[in-house]
């Protein structure tokens, strides 16, 4: 029989500084790897035929890190933003951003909003970075924007709801895998997330594989999802 594969994945990138520490390395080496194994992660799991795949790269609690690391973390966007999404574009894969814009720089979003146009036409799958993003700064502002619209609260359907959160053309997930074996998702996609499965690895971001992907996507078709049955 052949295998369930999910169409949507979310991955919390967990473990970039334990990683680094435990191979006598800079906390910004371990964000950089990070990176690199974003793009080869991406790039398999979309080849094994999920369409949209999401990574959680800075949340709105980063902030709250040294101005050093955010600094770097900063400019590993700015990179994956640029010159990765040339590397990504050429592979049919379209780039969108979920996140709030509250603190990026202009440079930044200049830079998203190049990625996202350059690739808007690309079929092959869909990375939603999720960038300065916060899951309940989502639904927060998803809130307001509905109030600002002026859609009273007997006419907010689930519908309507979900047409107001970040990129509304991003499914709900099927399934997110964090890395690090930290057994908690940190406020990612609360709302999509309603009934993902929810996997955790014991493996550092930068040294999960292809091949641990793969068991991941074995363990969810072994899952029965029963949505509240």
């Amino acid at each position: 029989m052949a295998q369930t594969i999910p169409k949507h994945i979310g991955f919390i990138l967990d473990g970039n500084r334990r990683w680094a520490k435990e191979n006598g390395l800079q906390n910004i080496d371990g964000h950089r790897q990070g990176f690199e194994n974003l793009k080869v992660i991406t790039k398999a799991t979309i080849n094994k035929g999920v369409s949209f795949v999401s990574a959680f790269v800075f949340s709105t609690d980063n902030w709250n890190r040294t101005p050093k690391e955010v600094k770097y973390l900063m400019e590993l966007a700015h990179k994956l933003l640029t010159r990765d999404v040339a590397e990504l574009h050429k592979e049919n894969i379209r780039v969108l951003w979920l996140g709030s814009s509250d603190k990026v720089s202009a440079k930044i979003q200049k830079a998203i909003k190049n990625a996202e146009e350059t690739t808007k036409d690309n079929t092959k799958g869909t990375l939603a970075i999720c960038f300065n993003y916060g899951g309940s700064q989502e639904i927060l502002d998803a809130t307001k924007q509905l109030i600002d619209r002026g859609i009273s609260a007997d006419k907010v359907t689930a519908e309507v709801f979900e047409s107001a959160l970040y990129r509304p053309i991003v499914p709900k997930l099927d399934m997110v895998l964090r890395t690090s074996g930290e057994n908690r998702t940190s406020g990612f996609m609360l709302y999509r997330a309603a009934y993902a499965e929810l996997i955790f690895v014991k493996k550092y971001w930068p040294d999960f594989t292809v091949k641990d992907l793969d068991e991941a996507l074995s363990e969810f078709g072994r899952r029965k999802r029963r949505y509240g049955l």
